[in-house]
Parts: C-alpha cells; sequence; structure tokens
C-alpha cells in the first residue's frame, strides 16, 4: 500500500492539542501523511515528508470525519405527511413508528440494501465518515435479524433496536413482546449486533416503562451488547438515570433533564448524544447543551436521520443548529459531532486526526471550520476519498 501525502490545507483540525495552541489542535498551512488507512504525520505543510503520493486540497480546511452515533437507516416508506402534520401543531408520541413498521416489512432485501446504501453515501457527501445504525422498523424476529445483517454491510455499528415500540399486533400483550425481545428476538439479533438500545419513555404509550427498559437492557447486555438508551424525549423520565446506572455508553436525546439528571451524567462515563435536527423537525424544545457542557457532562451530536422525526442526514445542519439553538460554540459543537460521537461508540480511532488515527478526512469547500454554521444550508463539506479499506469492527 502506498503513502499518501495530503496538503495545501489551510486549517487542520486534529483533536490533539499538542499539535496546535487550543483543544482542536488546530494546525495552519499544513500537511498530513496518510500511510496503510492511518495517520502517519501531522504538520506544518513545509516540514512535510516525502511519500509515494500526492493530494493538494488547494487551501480548503480539513477536519476529521464527522461521527453520527444515532441513525435509523434501515427502513422504507414516507411520513412526509406527518411532518407537515406536525408544523401545524400536531405533537410527536412516537405512534408514527407504526407506518415504517408496516413499509419496512413490506419491502425485499434489495430495496431495503438499495434504499440503506443510498442514505449512507448521501452521508459520506455531507462529510460524514463512520456511522452507527440502528435496526427497529421490522419488530419481528425475522424482520430485526434482516435490518442488523444488511447493517452490518455498511458499518460495524450496528444497534438492535427491538424495542423501538410495541408493535401494533401485540399492543394488547406488551409482556409478551418483551418476553420475544429479551429471548428469541435477541437470540437471533447478537450475531448481527455490537449495541443495543431501548425507547425508555413514559410519555408515550408505544415506548417501554423503566422497567420493561431495565429487563431489555439486562439481557442484552448479558448477552454481549453494549448499552444505549432512547431517554427523555418527551418528558421528564428515567431514561438518563437508568442508562448511568447500567453503564451505557450513551444516552440519547437528553432533550428534559433536572438537575439529579445532569449531576449523574457528569459523574459518569455515559455520552449525552443531542439530536437537534429532531427538536427542528418536531418543533420541540431544544436540549439545554450550554448547562451539560458547563457541569462537565461529555457532549456528542448525531443526526437520528429516521423517517419520522428526522429525515435529515447532515451533521453540518446539526451542527450549526447546535451553535443557534443550543448554546454551543463552534469549537464544542465540531468537537461533539467527531470527538464526542467517537466516545458515544468508544471509539478512540475516529473522531480525531492524530498520529495513529483512522485517515477519516473531511474537507470544507472553507478555509476555516467556522464555516460549517457561518454558512449554514451551503454544502461545504464532503469525505475524502483516499481509497482507504471500510472500518474494522472495533474489538
Amino acid at each position: 500500500m502506498t503513502s499518501t501525502l495530503v496538503t495545501g490545507i489551510a486549517e487542520l483540525v486534529t483533536h490533539d492539542p499538542s499539535l496546535g495552541d487550543d483543544p482542536l489542535g488546530i494546525v495552519t498551512d499544513a500537511a498530513l501523511v496518510v500511510d496503510a488507512g492511518r495517520v502517519a504525520w501531522v504538520g506544518p505543510a513545509v516540514q512535510a515528508p516525502d511519500a509515494d503520493a500526492r493530494v493538494d486540497v488547494e487551501g480548503r480546511a480539513v477536519v476529521p470525519g464527522f461521527v453520527d452515533s444515532h441513525s435509523h437507516l434501515v427502513f422504507a416508506g414516507d411520513r412526509s405527511a406527518e411532518f407537515a402534520a406536525r408544523m401545524t401543531g400536531e405533537p410527536y408520541d412516537g405512534g408514527g413508528i407504526a407506518v415504517s413498521v408496516a413499509a419496512t416489512r413490506a419491502a425485499s432485501d434489495e430495496e431495503l440494501r438499495a434504499l440503506l446504501a443510498r442514505r449512507v453515501a448521501e452521508m459520506r457527501a455531507q462529510g460524514t465518515t463512520t456511522v452507527e445504525v440502528k435496526s427497529g422498523y421490522g419488530l419481528t424476529v425475522e424482520d430485526e435479524t434482516r435490518a442488523l445483517r444488511l447493517a452490518a454491510e455498511v458499518t460495524p455499528e450496528t444497534t438492535f433496536l427491538g424495542a423501538h415500540v410495541v408493535p401494533p399486533e401485540m399492543r394488547e400483550d406488551r409482556s409478551a413482546y418483551v418476553d420475544l425481545v429479551c429471548g428469541d428476538m435477541l437470540g437471533a439479533a447478537v450475531p448481527h449486533a455490537r449495541w443495543i438500545d431501548v425507547f425508555c419513555e413514559p410519555h408515550s404509550p408505544h415506548a417501554f416503562t423503566e422497567e420493561e427498559s431495565r429487563r431489555i437492557l439486562t439481557a442484552g447486555r448479558d448477552a454481549g451488547l453494549l448499552l444505549r438508551v432512547h431517554g427523555n424525549q418527551l418528558g421528564p423520565g428515567p431514561g438518563v438515570r437508568l442508562a448511568v446506572e447500567l453503564g451505557a455508553a450513551s444516552v440519547d436525546h437528553c432533550t428534559y433533564l433536572d438537575d439529579a439528571d445532569v449531576e449523574a451524567l457528569a459523574g459518569s462515563d455515559t455520552v449525552a448524544t443531542l439530536l437537534p435536527g429532531v427538536e427542528f423537525s418536531t418543533r420541540s424544545p431544544y436540549p439545554d447543551a450550554r448547562r451539560l457542557l458547563d457541569a462537565g457532562v461529555a457532549v456528542a451530536i448525531a443526526s437520528d436521520c429516521n423517517p419520522g422525526t428526522c429525515y435529515s442526514s447532515s451533521i453540518p445542519l446539526a451542527i450549526s443548529l447546535a451553535v443557534r439553538e443550543m448554546g454551543m460554540t463552534p469549537a464544542e459543537a465540531l468537537q461533539a459531532a467527531t470527538l464526542g460521537s467517537a466516545r458515544a461508540l468508544r471509539r478512540d480511532d475516529v473522531g480525531h486526526l492524530a498520529v495513529g488515527a483512522r485517515a477519516d478526512l473531511t474537507v470544507l469547500d472553507a478555509p476555516s471550520y467556522l464555516h460549517i454554521p457561518y454558512r449554514v444550508g451551503v454544502p461545504l463539506a464532503r469525505a475524502l476519498d483516499l481509497g482507504l479499506t471500510p472500518t474494522p469492527t472495533p474489538s
């Protein structure tokens, strides 16, 4: 494999403070060398060593590839009418998920595979280089397994979300569905999943209670899966504290938090993953990122790309919303969408560009990362294709 010198970088964000004079580890007039898919050297372009090949980005900024740690990409169907209804004031309670379940069950493997590939390509075209993909629109043993099998074709970060909602055909016997999720469905999912997740939300009649969620997460952990939680999206609830109690890597949404929730997160290794595209798409209050950051909580930003509450795969949009609506600085938002989301996936090989990291580079058609929120809605970011092999499955 040949080494490649990437040069002509006006501003390189590394997230390695030893390489720059701020937490972003910014190097100006920079270059880096990629060898065997990893960053082998970083520094000023005038000091760059020789390499076998050369790529000149011609005065553009380079940032770590965005890490999208929360997405639902395996689905069929359309819920644009639901979006339009919410814009007139109809509240979201999770019930629309059943529409996507019906469409996804009816789709063929080939249809779902093509839709998934198109969405992943759309993400890369906007600078995302690592993505987590959940199941959750099948809600039968066969359909959940199929979703995970397809997701595993595009990412090692696959999440079993059989506990998305209780499917319509089992709403009269919730306990039987929880038994299924913890039993046969989990057993079939494990070979194709790294994570297990649950929509813990007492404010939705379709989602799962604290005790149901604890049982599902515990079963997943006992089966060898790592834990994630959808929590505190529609109102105050137990999701955050349950995630911290069980040692989940991430609790996602975190829209409604009390002081005890913030204190619990600050004293834990659980990342608060914020999904501002959801609030944009549901006209809900935005999470208070400033409160979390000031308390010392680790924060991530992800897209939550899904057919109902945020059909956007744009991390640049999520960064812009975090800056405009959630009290984050541009630097904090960029860090949350890269290093923070990598932490939410318990990955130390992505989300930064220090020596030894995967060479996942996102190029901006701009001289600085500040242009991401500054030029909101403009397609500045793209993943730089250096012909690297796919990210290996984490150990």
